[in-house]
């Protein structure tokens, strides 16, 4: 009898939040399912203001701010590269492909022709790629206030990096750490500089819910015995999570003036998800055609997060929708996170001593 009223309580809470979804009923925060990338970087907050004066009030609250953006040549990436240049934030993008880079810089440019753009190549996938793209970065001598971990590649078939590391997971979650890692320090200091908090959001999502304690092995996550192309996804975007708890707990323990927070931005149809040929098929796409989201729409939590004044000070957080929301159990494991850290930490130092110097 008790399971029976649990069955039912958990359904009742499902449908009431689908139905919440399903109408872009706001959240806490004023913002909901429905809400814009434009909209929720508005200030002041308000999620049906769309005028010049809140426009005008936003950039110039923002135009001291410079954000790194990876994976910002398509999709949400890109989206989000667009609304916070719209706002006035110095954009740096990274991508494998210049030229289409190239071709974003452009579009973006042209609607907010201020917008100050930099574009530096980088493979998420390779250590020493990464190290390069940080090397140049630091170079320039920038401050860094928004670093947006946002890359990310779905591999139907088992693939491997230039490192010997399954390429999901190599792109997905150690190229992102190594880039945090070697960035870190600029964001400390530029916080410390000027007063401004520094924020980092590692994009996630909700299928990390699928992964299962016994999934969670570095070894198989790194060199699996036998692949399966969305487990390999979905244990990406839980190290993302577990990364983002674990480095909060530390910049916390220093007193940095520097927050980090994982989002899931919601059912996109972007080439992530049209790679998942076999797993989520057009007719599926058609049936759930209601749940997906807009681009735009997608990009909101992320920019929400990323500008927000209701964020502020808000560390090791979950986000969907521009509301803070629950994890998994296993994501909320702070021994999993440690211990994962670890193992990434002691994974890289090995594999970056074998560079040459």
């Amino acid at each position: 009898m008790v399971f029976s009223v649990s069955i039912i309580l958990s359904l009742g809470k499902l449908m009431k939040d689908t139905l919440r979804y399903l109408a872009g009923i706001p959240g806490p925060s004023g913002y909901g399912s429905k809400s814009t990338a434009e909209q929720v970087s508005l200030f002041p907050s308000s999620s049906s203001s769309s005028s010049s004066s809140s426009s005008s009030s936003s950039s110039s609250s923002t135009s001291q701010l410079t954000a790194i953006i990876t994976g910002a040549t398509s999709g949400i990436g890109a989206e989000t590269a667009r609304v916070l240049a719209k706002r006035g934030v110095k954009i740096v993008m990274t991508a494998r492909d210049l030229k289409k880079a190239a071709q974003v810089k452009e579009a973006i440019q042209k609607e907010s022709p201020e917008a100050e753009i930099i574009v530096f190549e980088i493979d998420l996938s390779s250590l020493a790629s990464v190290q390069s793209f940080c090397n140049q970065f630091l170079s320039l001598g920038l401050p860094l206030n928004i670093l947006i971990n946002n890359a990310g590649v779905f591999s139907k078939n088992l693939e491997f990096s230039e490192d010997k590391v399954e390429l999901t997971f190599a792109t997905n979650y150690l190229g992102h750490y190594l880039l945090t890692e070697r960035l870190l320090e600029k964001m400390i200091e530029t916080a410390a500089k000027t007063g401004i908090e520094g924020r980092i959001i590692n994009v996630s999502s909700v299928v990390h819910g699928w992964v299962k304690k016994d999934g969670l092995s570095f070894r198989q996550m790194l060199n699996p015995n036998s692949y399966n192309g969305t487990r390999a996804y979905a244990q990406s975007k839980l190290a993302n999570i577990l990364h983002a708890k674990e480095l909060s707990r530390q910049l916390q323990g220093r007193n940095a003036r520097v927050t980090i927070n994982a989002v899931h931005p919601g059912i996109v149809k972007t080439a992530i998800i049209r790679a998942h040929k076999g797993f989520i098929t057009d007719s599926l796409f058609f049936m759930a055609s209601k749940l997906l989201k807009t681009t735009s729409q997608g990009a909101s939590t992320t920019c929400y997060v990323a500008l927000s004044s209701q964020t502020e000070g808000k560390s090791g957080k979950f986000y969907a929708d521009c509301n803070e929301t629950n994890c998994s159990s296993l994501a909320n494991d702070e021994l999993e996170a440690q211990k994962l850290w670890t193992q990434t930490r002691n994974l890289i130092n090995r594999r970056l001593s074998k560079l040459p110097s």
